[in-house]
């Protein structure tokens, strides 16, 4: 009976071998790699290859067997968590890392792309052998939904961590979407394709370079589709005039914001937030946007304030940062992903792996920019624009490109291995961590008052006080009682091989 763990990766069949074989392929070491598609640490093992007949041996197959673990994966991954929790914590004092009210790209806006980036890398290098793939469907389909599930938990308003410690969320405001979410809908389209199209692939692949595009053709067609979606449906979509209602303590206010118009890519009338207050409901929407930082609405900008008086109504109204039409978008952050990992297994030489992701990465940069300073698609994450999916795609591959050069093939691993303790057990520091789940167990244990807690106290007598300064403070809070924290402990658990997994 074949473990199901291996049949789901695409491993459950090993290649049938002679008897006069055996003593040939015994001993081979099978390697490992991640499946980052839930921001969590899947096991790979490659299977030990038959002798081919003679006829055979000048053919260069399409699928190479790796032999070894590529640390770079956990790596990146460990630091684009590592990224969100120091925009999360300490975005707050320092807003030119925090996103951007609007247009533009800061370090927080680098996080959501970088993980999908790693999602399409990921799938690529579970999901490159198939045997059975009604079973493989299955657990993507599992995996989905463990994801919409956790995502809906942290991020729907259940959870007021980690300084509120109540909980419960009113069904008529339960936020459906997020980063999670997002992941998962990425995560579920990419994989699918990946596995659908597995008996599509040729089983040579031609010379030249851009040969590993056309192996791949469904998948860049998958990523074509989600493209048109969104291009058409950004430009072309009516959006008419729309209302919403501001709660407080003593009264409620209604405000309109006037629209009329197709196109728009400002904050109050583009087709991204009219389609996920359509499907949605405007209740069910992110109601603390970042484009309240902008100048027109405050005069604190780029931090958080008052609003102006004269601020404009949709200042005031809700925005879905992870909504459905920029999920869509989102795919192609994916796609690209799965190709760097595409490159990964077909090119055996190091560089030429570089050569295609180095290539790739500049050239989709160079497209950003020229799209963003041409205000063409200007670079906008609360959209996921188009020219935004080029510049964190490009940039996700050129650092994974440095990544890759100085642990995988320069062998410096130790500097890095902080970072891949982090990557190995991702989602127990998303939801520990970036969501504060842990920090809001420990709140629950206060003196007197819910303000008087271990965290707070640590945070304001060990680094604020000492250094005088509530922004450094801060700063050096969350680099040492945070980062560290989950480093060091994500370092004991991968010793005692223990990980989250989904």
């Amino acid at each position: 009976m074949e473990d199901p763990r291996r049949v789901e990766e695409g491993l459950g069949h090993t290649p049938l071998v002679k008897e006069g074989d055996k003593d040939n392929n015994h001993g081979k070491k099978e390697a490992k790699v991640e499946d980052a598609g839930s921001i969590e640490k899947e096991k790979e093992e490659e299977n030990a290859v038959s002798d081919q007949p003679e006829e055979r041996k000048e053919e260069q197959p399409l699928i190479k067997q790796k032999n070894k673990r590529v640390a770079t994966l956990d790596a990146f991954r460990g630091l684009t968590i590592v990224v969100m929790i120091l925009v999360d914590d300490a975005g707050g004092a320092y807003a030119r890392i925090d996103h951007s009210p609007w247009n533009g790209c800061t370090l927080a806006d680098f996080v959501m792309p970088f993980f999908l980036f790693i999602v399409g890398v990921a799938i690529a290098l579970a999901l490159k052998k198939i045997p059975k793939v009604k079973y493989a469907i299955r657990r993507i389909i599992l995996r989905t939904l463990k994801l919409l599930f956790w995502g809906i938990l942290l991020q729907g308003g259940y959870s007021h961590a980690p300084d509120d410690l109540s909980y419960g969320v009113d069904m008529k405001k339960i936020r459906w979407f997020g980063i999670l979410q997002r992941i998962a809908l990425v995560y579920f389209v990419v994989a699918l394709i990946e596995t659908l199209t597995t008996k599509l692939r040729p089983t040579v692949l031609d010379p030249g370079h851009f040969s590993i595009f056309t192996a791949y053709k469904w998948q860049w067609l998958g990523g074509f589709v989600a493209f048109v979606v969104y291009m058409v449906t950004t430009f072309a979509l009516y959006v008419p005039d729309w209302s919403f209602s501001v709660h407080d303590q003593h009264k409620t206010e209604r405000y309109l914001v006037k629209c009329g118009m197709r196109g728009h890519l400002g904050p109050a009338c583009n087709a991204v937030g009219y389609v996920d207050r359509q499907v949605w409901g405007i209740n069910h929407l992110y109601s603390q946007p970042v484009w309240s930082r902008l100048k027109a609405c405050t005069l604190s900008s780029p931090s958080s304030g008052s609003f102006r008086e004269n601020a404009p109504s949709w200042c005031r109204g809700p925005f879905e940062p992870e909504g459905l039409l920029s999920s869509i978008s989102a795919i192609l952050s994916g796609t690209i992903g799965i190709h760097y990992g595409h490159v990964l297994i077909h090119f055996k030489g190091h560089a030429d792996r570089l050569k295609q992701w180095v290539s790739m990465g500049f050239s989709l940069l160079i497209l950003a920019i020229i799209l963003h300073f041409t205000d063409a698609i200007p670079i906008n994450k609360q959209l996921y624009s188009f020219s935004y999916v080029c510049f964190t795609a490009g940039a996700a591959g050129i650092i994974f490109s440095a990544f890759y050069l100085l642990i995988d093939v320069w062998g410096l691993r130790t500097p890095f291995l902080f970072l891949e303790w982090i990557g190995m057990n991702a989602m127990l520091v998303f939801v520990g961590g970036a969501q504060g789940i842990l920090a809001g167990f420990i709140n629950g244990w206060y003196y007197k008052t819910p303000d008087n807690n271990l965290v707070n106290w640590i945070q304001e007598h060990v680094f604020i006080n000492v250094w005088h300064s509530e922004r450094v403070g801060t700063l050096l809070y969350v680099i040492f009682a945070e980062i560290t924290f989950w480093g060091v402990l994500s370092g004991i658990l991968h010793k005692l091989r223990i990980y989250w997994k989904l």
